[in-house]
């Protein structure tokens, strides 16, 4: 067993810690693991230096698999919060950004803010705004691009958008 850890031990540490991840404690475990095995068959192994190394790359593999099977059926164990760190979804996240935004809407020219209002907010194309507004359409494209930027500006203002 030493001289086979001796000459194997090295160069299957190295192969092992890249299939786990570089984890050096389990892959010690699974070196340790592979010779035990080599071992307990050492009556039905060849001991042929090319042929032990395959056995025990296979064995070896075969432990990590095992390994990772195994923690991913066992969910991973961790500390219960506090109750008072628990979040509780209550929609005032969304609230208060439609407060800001609509805030900053109100700030826009009366023409950037029917424009906006027409396409995103009732979900209308920039043709169907056009028609609704009486425009041609190029002056609906243009006037939304302006008021966006207007809004974003306006948003900045506010500590909103970055």
């Amino acid at each position: 067993m030493r001289e086979l850890y001796r000459e194997f031990g090295g160069p299957l540490l190295r192969h092992v810690r890249k299939t786990t991840g570089n984890d050096l404690q389990w892959a010690e475990d699974v070196v340790q693991e592979t010779l035990v095995r080599a071992w307990r068959n050492s009556a039905k192994l060849t001991w042929e230096p090319p042929l032990l190394w395959a056995w025990l790359l296979t064995v070896a593999r075969r432990i990590v698999i095992d390994g990772r099977r195994r923690r991913g059926v066992r969910p991973r164990e961790v500390e219960a919060p506090e109750e008072d760190s628990i979040a509780v979804p209550d929609g005032s996240d969304r609230t208060l950004a439609a407060i800001v935004v609509a805030d900053a809407l109100r700030h826009l020219s009366s023409q950037h803010r029917e424009v906006i209002e027409e396409t995103y907010l009732r979900d209308r194309t920039v043709s169907q705004a056009a028609e609704v507004l009486g425009i041609p359409p190029g002056t609906v494209k243009s006037r939304l691009f302006y008021a966006l930027r207007a809004l974003r500006t306006a948003l900045k203002e506010r500590g909103v958008a970055s």
